[in-house]
């Protein structure tokens, strides 16, 4: 017979549902904190980002040229529209191309200064940049600072064939073929010229990314690897870019997002899309100019969603890659 206090006793007593504490009323302070810290964010992001979208995807359904109050249903005419229209698959694949080369030239150079003024100085002594790296930083930074509308403004007229910079320092090396180039009006040349735009303004923010990134690395790593016998080139490769890997996602994704758009730098360098053949038209630069100046706000917004559609596709694969990357380097770790 099991006593009231045994252990058999209890598991009984358990197994009968009697172990079951009963459940607490969440207090006024929980209560409180759930509205406050959840619910509103919540509502918050739902009237103001998923409402508009909602919004957004039935406009494009429609034929709403920006005045009516009734628009035409048209359903997915517009995509269909889309999908045929060589002006807007040619921004499509402009935009793909700037997504692709401005993170990953972009990314490449900020890393590579962010290197040098952290774990590239001399080989003895504590692990430090080169000398003069406060320069380096402050240099490189300091496009980021300026406004993207400057920044194209000003290299529009340092790529002007009579007048510009980029034409002089080019003559003044004795290349006399660059006489009168037109750097934004040669469709071979305008992509090109503008991604270096692009690189130039964004660049400095990812060095100060990256550097705050390297500090965070235990400098034993570093002068193990030293005493390893490691070149810079090795321990920037095998070390530090795996140890900030976290960070070069973040930046792609970025950088990518920021691409896709490119509006104010297009813009300024090519005002009104006014580029060779729309060698550098991008999909924001025709949505506008199909909404503000065509009077299409229903096939503009079908191009938002289209736009939307493909940040959506570049975030998940550039996650997919990283996550890949990262069970690669996971798997070489456990198997050393």
């Amino acid at each position: 017979m099991n006593c009231p206090g045994s252990s058999a006793a209890v598991v009984s007593h358990r197994a009968r549902g009697g172990g079951r504490r009963p459940r607490r009323r969440p207090r006024p302070g929980r209560i409180a904190f759930m509205a406050v810290f959840l619910v509103l964010p919540l509502s918050v992001f739902a009237v103001f980002e998923v409402w508009p979208y909602l919004q957004a995807f039935r406009l494009a359904l429609t034929d709403w040229g920006g005045f009516s109050a009734d628009p035409n249903f048209v359903g997915l005419e517009n995509f269909r529209k889309l999908f045929s229209d060589g002006l807007f698959l040619k921004a499509l694949r402009n935009s793909c191309l700037l997504a692709l080369v401005i993170p990953t030239v972009c990314l490449s150079i900020a890393f590579a200064i962010a290197c040098l003024v952290t774990t590239a100085g001399p080989a003895v002594g504590r692990t430090r940049g080169v000398r003069g790296a406060g320069i380096y930083r402050v240099v490189s930074f300091f496009p980021y600072v300026v406004p993207a509308i400057i920044i194209g403004l000003i290299w529009g007229l340092a790529y002007s064939p009579q007048m510009g910079l980029v034409n002089g320092l080019l003559r003044a090396l004795g290349l006399d073929s660059f006489e009168n180039f037109p750097w934004l009006g040669s469709e071979s040349t305008a992509m090109p010229a503008a991604m270096v735009v692009i690189v130039w303004g964004t660049t400095g923010f990812y060095v100060v990314l990256f550097v705050a990134a390297i500090k965070g690395v235990p400098a034993e790593i570093y002068d193990s690897a030293r005493v390893d016998g490691a070149g810079r080139l090795r321990t920037a490769v095998a070390i530090t870019l795996p140890m900030i890997l976290e960070n070069v996602r973040t930046g792609y994704i970025y950088l990518g997002l920021a691409a896709l758009d490119s509006f104010v730098f297009m813009e300024a360098l090519f005002p009104q899309a006014r580029s060779p053949n729309y060698a550098t038209l991008t999909i924001t630069q025709d949505l506008f100019q199909t909404a503000f100046e065509k009077f299409r706000f229903g096939y503009a917004t079908a191009m938002g969603i289209v736009l939307a559609l493909v940040t959506l596709v570049y975030a998940v694969i550039i996650f997919s890659v990283f996550r890949l990357v990262r069970g690669r380097e996971d798997w070489k770790e456990g198997t050393s």
